[in-house]
């Protein structure tokens, strides 16, 4: 049995998400979608929004207060995090005054770009972060807070500021870590 606060295996399945084992979604996150599928050992905490085409993969934390807007897509690889009021965005308005903006726009009069966010496996977001549309994050990446990423970002390295940009290289030694952990829950 889950604990209070969360969405049972039945409410999941009710909702239309495909979902693995030790799934735990508060029941403040609010879902609009049919699009979802979760791995094992997720866990997503009070007032996230999910919307649109969202997979999550294994042993991965989205914190209180994000939102994946994921209209044109979104994927989450194994042993990833996302710290609070971070949000992410597959698809994203023209600011530039050039063309109308907004959902009740008819489209005619917009330019939007679109495009999947993937964060590759044992990537990490910093609270209050902002992923645009078409970026991935790979394998190994981190991503400091209050961060705007709008580009793809190097394996095993640390990102930050607005624009974000490459501050170092992050050390791999997860990568041993994640054996040994797979090791001991297989035992």
């Amino acid at each position: 049995m889950k604990p209070d606060g969360y969405y049972s295996d039945h409410d999941l399945f009710e909702l239309g998400i495909k979902f693995g084992k030790n799934v735990l979604i508060s029941k403040k996150t609010s879902i609009y979608s049919q699009k979802l599928e979760f791995g094992d050992n997720v866990r997503i905490d009070d007032f996230c929004i999910l919307i649109g085409d969202v997979k999550i993969g294994s042993y991965v934390h989205i914190a209180s207060y994000c939102q994946l807007s994921g209209s044109s897509g979104i994927t989450i690889e194994d042993f990833c995090g996302i710290s609070s009021r971070s949000l992410l965005y597959s698809q994203s308005d023209d600011y530039s005054g050039s063309v109308m903006t907004g959902p009740l726009i008819d489209d005619h009069y917009k330019k939007v770009k679109k495009g999947r966010i993937t964060l590759k496996k044992h990537s990490i977001i910093g609270a209050g972060s902002v992923i645009l549309p078409q970026v991935t994050l790979e394998e190994g990446c981190a991503v400091g807070a209050m961060s705007l990423v709008s580009k793809n970002i190097e394996a095993w390295s640390v990102y930050a500021g607005v624009p974000a940009k490459r501050i170092k290289a992050r050390d791999k030694n997860i990568l041993s870590l994640e054996q040994e952990f797979l090791k001991s829950i297989n035992k």
